[in-house]
């Protein structure tokens, strides 16, 4: 669990770093309203559209509360939010990307969001020097590409797939194990670190497709009946799991299914249905909401009208970090990334700390495994790192 009082006294500094004074920007709808005094802007990068957009709407929610905060106590100086919906496609990515290249105020991107579309965004971004943090997308092989401008606020597939495998294997006690992946960047990365914990365990894989090509999946459904396994994995995003785990209940596999980030939303268990998410084991490189610090999920709650969901007090953290960045005069796209290779501060989910190629250092990584229970998505337990 997390030392509550660091995190206070640490949150404090940080908030306050972000607070009163002056910045910069002007009113949008996804900001309180107001002159253009400054105009600086940050951009949010992922899915608000599309299969994959419930979990870009939880991180885009977390930078609206960031940036309306940032403008209540800076009224004479806001910072205009802009979002960049990339719908989870690699494809769109690199156009998105240029058009937040080209104007010339958008000083920092909380994001991309996913792992396929920082592969195809994160090159154009490092050529034009515009710092992008990440919130959510773990893929290790991101952080090798040589980017300059690259930084994750959570940690990467290095630690969730061992975690996913230590719960499976020492948790579960699964000595049959079937692994799928959805051939992403992000879901095929996580998939590959399982089946290296798991070794033998692992008695079949498979791969299927995701964006919403496929919904189908009686084929791996038949393999997976035939396995005879006590656990399933799954490396991909919720929509796609959903159909598979509602697919598996009804050719009567109750063996568990496992999977990362990308499935842990509520709105896995509405693909699935209730009756068949149950009992779900979903991991996360990223703590419970309800450890969040301070007042995040009620101010959160009050201005989204919702709960907080996966990654939101991440990407509120990463947005913070931008904006302390332009609350301390760093109004360039160079100043700004100086600005965030150099920071070091408590957030509401974490301590940020960067290190090379731009990971969140190791020592302040946690992964947590959640579960579905009563129809909700409900914490389990932290997952220890060996």
């Amino acid at each position: 669990m997390r030392q509550k009082l660091a995190r206070v006294i640490g949150g404090v500094a940080m908030l306050a770093l972000v607070a009163g004074g002056t910045a910069c920007s002007s009113g949008s709808d996804d900001t309180a309203s107001g002159g253009d005094a400054c105009g600086n802007k940050i951009a949010f990068f992922g899915a608000l559209t599309g299969p994959s957009a419930a979990l870009g709407i939880n991180e885009n929610n977390g930078v609206k509360l960031a940036v309306d905060k940032y403008n209540k106590e800076n009224a004479d100086c806001k910072v205009e939010l802009v979002a960049l919906d990339s719908q989870g496609s690699p494809d769109q990515a690199p156009g998105l990307a240029q058009k937040a290249i080209d104007d010339a105020k958008i000083l920092g991107i909380v994001g991309p969001a996913y792992s396929g579309e920082s592969e195809a965004a994160g090159p154009l971004f490092n050529e034009a020097g515009l710092v992008t943090i990440t919130p959510s997308a773990t893929n290790p092989t991101l952080a090798k590409q040589g980017w300059k401008t690259f930084f994750r606020a959570v940690g990467n597939d290095l630690s969730q797939g061992p975690g996913a495998g230590n719960y499976i294997k020492n948790v579960l006690k699964a000595d049959k194990v079937y692994v799928i992946d959805d051939q992403s960047a992000y879901g095929a990365g996580l998939a590959d670190e399982v089946k290296k914990l798991l070794g033998p365990a692992v008695v079949g894989s498979d791969k299927v497709q995701g964006d919403g090509k496929q919904t189908e999946f009686s084929a791996v459904v038949t393999k997976v009946k035939a396995a005879n396994v006590n656990a399933i994995f799954y490396g991909g995003y919720y929509q796609e799991a959903g159909l598979i785990r509602k697919q598996l209940t009804a050719a009567g596999i109750t063996a568990p299914m496992i999977a990362g980030d990308g499935v842990n939303d509520a709105a896995y268990i509405t693909s699935a249905g209730a009756a068949a998410a149950e009992g779900t084991i979903l991991t996360c490189p990223c703590q419970p909401a309800a450890e969040a610090r301070g007042t995040f999920k009620e101010e959160f709650k009050a201005l989204n009208g919702s709960e907080p969901g996966t990654y939101s007090d991440t990407a509120y953290d990463a947005a913070n970090i931008l904006l302390a960045g332009i609350k301390a005069g760093k109004t360039t796209r160079e100043g700004l990334l100086e600005f965030v290779k150099g920071y070091s501060g408590e957030g509401v989910a974490a301590t940020y700390k960067f290190v090379e190629g731009g990971e969140l250092d190791p020592a302040q990584v946690k992964v947590w495994a959640f579960k579905v229970k009563d129809g909700k998505v409900v914490p389990d337990q932290e997952i220890p790192k060996s």
